[in-house]
């Protein structure tokens, strides 16, 4: 599995802004409701946000447990929790993207004419959705980084002669995660 590129996010977070900028002008052209989120889909980022640090919490855990260092009992991990999780923490910094990109543009919009408007509500609800998308990508992110496997000393040297584990599949180069799916 490849690591997230954070660029490939960036690009996504623009094109949101644009398409949510877009759909509250035409919305608010024909008169109909700014396509915002109710505040209750802030629990389930909450949610989301919350079992995706448990289960990467976990990963951290087997990882800093199999340190050279480390005096604690030896576990073995499950892949397919380890696999779970990595692509829980992508899922869930991809959704962030979407909802940061889409409520950002709707809050520049509202920015625009907040003066005119005797209810700041929408504008304060879609800053707060974006506010929820930047902490799902930061935790997704933070949980991607949490399933990586760091290079032992001693491991016969890799292909580019470097020590470390050999680099397999598509991570060749970009580190391996907890989970090896070849």
């Amino acid at each position: 599995m490849k690591p997230i590129n954070p660029l490939r996010l960036l690009l996504i977070c623009v094109i949101l802004a644009v398409a949510g900028w877009s759909a509250t002008v035409v919305t608010s052209r024909y008169s109909m409701a700014t396509p915002v989120l109710p505040s209750t889909a802030l629990a389930t980022m909450g949610v989301i946000v919350v079992i995706t640090l448990i289960l990467g919490i976990r990963i951290l855990r087997w990882r800093n447990s199999h340190q050279p260092n480390s005096k604690t009992k030896k576990t073995q991990l499950d892949p397919l929790l380890a696999a779970r999780t990595l692509v829980l923490a992508q899922a869930c910094a991809y959704a962030g993207t979407v909802l940061l990109g889409w409520h950002v543009g709707i809050f520049l919009d509202q920015l625009r004419i907040w003066s005119l408007r005797s209810d700041q509500g929408i504008t304060w609800l879609a800053l707060a959705m974006a506010g929820g998308g930047l902490v799902m990508i930061v935790v997704g992110l933070l949980v991607e980084r949490f399933c990586r496997i760091p290079p032992e000393d001693g491991d016969t040297p890799g292909a580019d002669g470097k020590k470390g584990r050999t680099a397999r599949g598509e991570a060749a180069g970009e580190g391996e995660y907890a989970y090896r799916g070849d």
